[in-house]
């Protein structure tokens, strides 16, 4: 017997910049998170997912630098 397959469950996971100017997270779905130099940001991300952590130096340029690509479950837990 086939069991039922499982959503992907949501995570609410946080990231902190404290190296570059600008960070955008960059997710499956199409949206991004800016996340300036010395802050961090709370975010909901699936399961699995990919979330593209993308450099930016100068924001009039479309020359982003890809500093990394990590699985959502990867990022640190959000503090409650």
């Amino acid at each position: 017997m086939n069991s039922p397959i499982q959503p992907p469950r949501k995570l609410r996971k946080q990231y902190v910049n404290n190296t570059h100017p600008l960070i955008v997270l960059k997710f499956e779905d199409g949206h991004e998170i800016k996340v300036y130099q010395n802050t961090g940001k709370v975010f909901d991300a699936w399961a699995g997912e990919t979330v593209k952590v993308m450099a930016v130096f100068d924001p009039t340029s479309s020359d982003w630098e890809l500093v990394e690509a990590r699985k959502a479950d990867a990022f640190d837990d959000a503090a409650e």
